[in-house]
This record gives C-alpha cells, structure tokens and sequence, in this order.
C-alpha cells in the first residue's frame, strides 16, 4: 500500500480533519471449514462534515466496512481511527462508549419501542447521553414536532424512520451512519428522510455515511464510494451535490 496524497479522492477536502482514517482493512468470517473474505485491503479517510456515499451491491463489502467505522464489529487485519482515537484493538468497554457518544445509527428497519411514545424513544437516548441536545430541537429537525406524543404504530413508516434520525441525533453524534435508510420505503418517502439527513449534515456539521445498494443516492453526496468484491473499486467526487428533491429512480 502506498500513502494517499492530499488530492487523492480517498483522503477527502485537503486540509479538512479526518473523522475517520482506515488502512488496510480486513474482515474474514470463520464459519466451521469454511473462511468468508467479507472485507480487504480497505484504505479509506472520511473528512470531518462529508456526506458520503458507500455504494454496492449485496455482499460488496459495504456493511462489513459500516460495522467497523460504527464499532459493532473489529477487523481482522489493518487500522482504524476515528479522529485521534485507535478503534483496532479497543476493549469492549471502549467500543462501547464510541457508540454510545459519538455514532449515531440508523437503519433499514426502524428499531422503536412499540410501547413508547416518539418523545419517550428519544428519552432513552438523553438518558444516557452526556451532552444530548434538547428532545423538542431533535423532533423539530425531523419535523415531527406535531407527532411527538404518538406511538410507533400510530406513524407511517417515514415517520418513524425520522424518529429513528431523530434518536440517532439527539446525542449530538460526530457521525451519522445509515444503512439502506430509503430500503423500507416508498419513492416519494425516501426522499424525504434523505432531504432529512441531508439538513442534518448541513445544518449540524454531521458527518453523514449513507451506505446503500440504490446508485441514485449517490448524486447528493460530496464523495462516493464504490464497493464490490469486498474492497473500494473507486471512489468518485461529486463535483456539484444534488438536492435529494432532484433525485430519481
């Protein structure tokens, strides 16, 4: 491997603090006799504030890498940072105070607590967060402000995939990582909690990590990055960001 210069389209905007810094990355699962390569010979640096786009199909390698930028799994070979801190070879312990302070998640399938309120799924969040924002200023992002006393099952699935965004954000997370955010949802809805996402990186300074299968998304991002085989083929930069309204597929 070779060191990335400061226009690679790896590294990100020159000059800009990486929030994430990989090289090397590895992941090999072993299921009885038989090892799954899920992941090599990653190098990748996420600046601070990008949108970025991890692009592939099934089995490209894409949440394999998400598991390990998030901490929810370890590689078996290479480094990883996030900012100053070594996440390769962290305790558990460690790992999971990463989580809990500074990722936020979001996923295909929503993940609330059909028993609570949109406010008290947001409670558990503060409850433990040491610098949570406000639960009124979470919900107003997501523009849920009039839902916020309803139950899960009293929502669309939009709505309570931006609980979700909401719930990821309202500890004050560096990072934002969202895995098939649109898999579960219509056209139109997907666009919104893209629209969504994307204000929260605007307006936050969240650094936004989108992965997902569905190429389109990738014209609103500042880099993407382009999976298969268990390793980046390429990364592209957008010259000119779209506004998810003008996405289609």
């Amino acid at each position: 491997m070779h060191p990335l210069s400061d226009n690679d389209p790896l590294r990100g905007q020159s000059g800009a603090p990486a929030v994430f810094h990989a090289r090397g990355l590895g992941k090999t699962y072993h299921t009885g006799a038989v090892d799954v390569r899920a992941l090599h010979d990653v190098d990748l640096d996420i600046v601070r504030g990008e949108f970025i786009v991890l692009l592939g199909a099934s089995g490209s390698g894409k949440s394999t890498l998400r598991n390990i930028l998030g901490g929810l799994d370890v590689p078996s070979e290479g480094d990883v940072w996030f900012a100053d801190h070594r996440l390769t070879g962290a305790s558990e312990a460690d790992l999971t105070a990463y989580r809990r302070e500074h990722v936020g998640f979001v996923f295909q399938f929503y993940n609330l607590i059909p028993s609570l309120t949109v406010r008290e799924n947001l409670a558990l969040v503060t409850d433990i967060a040491p610098d949570p924002m406000p639960i009124d200023e979470a919900i107003a992002m997501v523009g849920l402000t009039p839902r916020q006393h309803h139950f899960p099952a009293q929502l669309s699935g939009g709505e309570q995939q931006r609980v979700a965004i909401a719930r990821a954000i309202v500890k004050r997370p560096e990072v934002l990582l969202c895995d098939e955010p649109t898999g579960a949802l219509d056209y139109q809805t997907g666009k919104m909690v893209l629209e969504v996402i994307a204000r929260i990186n605007a307006e936050l300074g969240t650094t936004a990590v989108v992965i997902t299968h569905n190429a389109a998304i990738a014209a609103m991002a500042d880099r993407v990055v382009y999976l298969g085989d268990g390793t980046i083929l390429r990364v592209e930069r957008n010259a000119h960001r779209v506004s998810p309204s003008e996405l289609s597929w």
